[in-house]
């Protein structure tokens, strides 16, 4: 069975702002819940420690394009089996949209009822209210 998201938010700061906090591993587990650590093993390839409802997970994540303030597009190499890209979209000077679209293979039963539920997207859903939060407190000060 494979599942996907995709999820979007618009944000009061400017695509530069938000792509700077995001294209910064350092700041993944501050706005990425279920992120313990992000560990950079190369230039294009990050091993992640999640903690997700019923299981931990750990896997290594390659980059397979990077466009500044436009997208970043990864696929994993390593451990559970996903890919995704998030792409930023200028709405004007200050206001900027956040598109998240992850494809997935639920392994188990609690993975599986997390996408039959949609559990995965109000996970997701959740992390980008918390990146809007960071981005839009980061463009402020």
């Amino acid at each position: 069975m494979s599942a996907s998201l995709v999820e979007t938010v618009d944000i009061e700061a400017p695509v530069s702002v938000t792509w700077a906090l995001w294209s910064d591993v350092t700041k993944w587990p501050s706005f990425l819940s279920h992120v313990r650590i992000v560990q950079p093993r190369d230039e294009r390839r990050f091993a992640w420690q999640l903690s997700l409802p019923g299981a931990d997970k750990n896997f290594v994540a390659e980059l397979t394009e990077v466009v500044p303030e436009n997208r970043i597009a990864w696929r994993t190499t390593e451990g559970v089996h996903h890919a995704g890209v998030v792409t930023f979209h200028r709405l004007g000077d200050t206001s900027s949209r956040v598109t998240l679209q992850i494809e997935y293979d639920p392994q188990g039963f609690v993975e599986r009822l997390g996408a039959l539920t949609n559990l995965d997207s109000t996970l997701a859903n959740y992390d980008l209210g918390e990146f809007q939060k960071l981005a839009e407190t980061a463009a402020a000060a």
